[in-house]
């Protein structure tokens, strides 16, 4: 794909002085200012825009495109990190091998630096994501005049869902959700419904003393496992309250447990982000572990692609209301969508919750709703084994 197709986006989205940037073959990037000019000049080590505007991924080739499929990263991530990241081929890449114009949208947070976290955060939650996107959407319907598809991983198929219930335009086709969390069943998972409320309201109290943004901490665990791996952490192994992990345990141990560790919404996984194994020994130095899908190295890769990797706590409520079922804070009209829907959960990601998928098809869509073994919830996007495994179940039937 040349730049035209770049520029042409650029000029839809009403942005024409914005920076383009080649960043492999076939892929170009552009920073989408904010509402305030900023965003289109510099740029972060990784590329994306130094403002807090949203930055946009374009790969494959318009000419030879049967469709386009927008990307929407999970909370934290960027398009880069999530769907650029692989040891072979990437998940972009791939669906651009199979005749799609990959358009990626890298929500705002990417960009943001800590002068810039204020109250204008508050408004970034599923709404305000999916305005971005919506724009997005239009521009590129405008300069391809193609059906769509979207995909988002984790965040961003909720964001998908919440976008497909408001039927944009008359292009879209289907819905490709990874590994993310619907509505609890009220009546199968009270005790999930509850700690889902539990947490929505715990997220509201947060934005209304000013805590606009939430760090989950995975670049500060690869950092430390870099400059120091066989540190102390500070956090005591479960098996011995006086021995602490070190640096480079803790990082497996939070990849492969991470439902066991401190954090509010921990829980949400049935075990954790990638799949592996860890075995205490009688000193955290005689630990051993392992990741089974994912090599390390390319979750590394991924973390060092990040650019803030904070995730709006307005965006964090609303997805805690979504699974609570507090319609009063955020709902998604389920019945609304009427896209056919491709949903894949990880069994050991957000595991086998299928409520929302139920919802969807009493409403009259098509929706083919499964879990995948033996997989993390980073897994479906970064394992070597990904592409055999996952990706090409969403692939539209020949």
């Amino acid at each position: 794909m040349g730049t035209d197709t770049v520029r042409a986006l650029r000029a839809a989205l009403g942005c024409e002085d914005a920076a383009v940037r080649q960043v492999g073959p076939g892929h170009h990037r552009l920073a989408v200012p904010d509402e305030h000019g900023n965003g289109d000049r510099g740029e972060h080590r990784n590329g994306h825009g130094a403002g807090a505007g949203f930055t946009v991924d374009v790969l494959g080739d318009e000419r030879s495109a049967h469709r386009v499929l927008h990307l929407l990263p999970g909370g934290g991530l960027n398009v880069d990190a999530d769907y650029c990241t692989a040891r072979g081929r990437s998940l972009a890449r791939y669906f651009a091998d199979h005749g799609y114009l990959v358009i990626g949208t890298t929500p705002r947070e990417d960009a943001l630096t800590p002068e810039r976290i204020g109250p204008r955060c508050a408004g970034w939650g599923l709404d305000g994501h999916r305005a971005d996107l919506e724009r997005v959407i239009a521009a590129a319907e405008s300069v391809t005049g193609l059906p769509y598809e979207l995909l988002g991983h984790s965040a961003g198929a909720a964001l998908a869902l919440a976008t497909a219930a408001r039927s944009v335009g008359s292009g879209l086709r289907r819905v490709l959700v990874l590994d993310t969390t619907g509505p609890y069943d009220p009546r199968r998972e009270p005790e999930s419904v509850a700690r889902a409320e539990a947490l929505t309201d715990l997220l509201q109290q947060q934005l209304d003393a000013g805590g606009w943004t939430v760090d989950p901490g995975l670049k500060g665990l690869f950092a430390r496992a870099a400059a120091d791996p066989d540190a102390p952490s500070g956090l005591p192994r479960p098996v011995d309250g006086a021995a602490p992990f070190s640096n480079l345990g803790l990082l497996h141990y939070a990849l492969t447990n991470t439902r066991d560790l401190p954090g509010p919404a921990n829980w949400i996984h049935h075990r954790g982000h990638s799949t592996g194994s860890y075995r205490f020994g009688a000193t955290p130095a005689e630990d051993r572990f392992a990741l089974t899908h994912t090599p390390l190295a390319v979750w590394q890769e991924a973390v060092a692609r990040l650019g803030s990797g904070l995730q709006p706590t307005a965006l964090l409520r609303d997805l805690a209301a979504v699974w609570a079922g507090r319609t009063e804070t955020h709902a998604i009209e389920w019945s609304a969508i009427r896209a056919d829907v491709v949903w894949l959960n990880a069994e050991f990601g957000r595991g086998d919750h299928g409520l929302g998928a139920r919802l969807i098809g009493r409403g009259g869509a098509k929706v083919d709703y499964r879990v995948v073994p033996d997989y993390g919830h980073g897994d479906v996007v970064w394992s070597a084994t990904a592409e055999r495994d996952v990706w090409g179940l969403l692939l539209p039937p020949r």
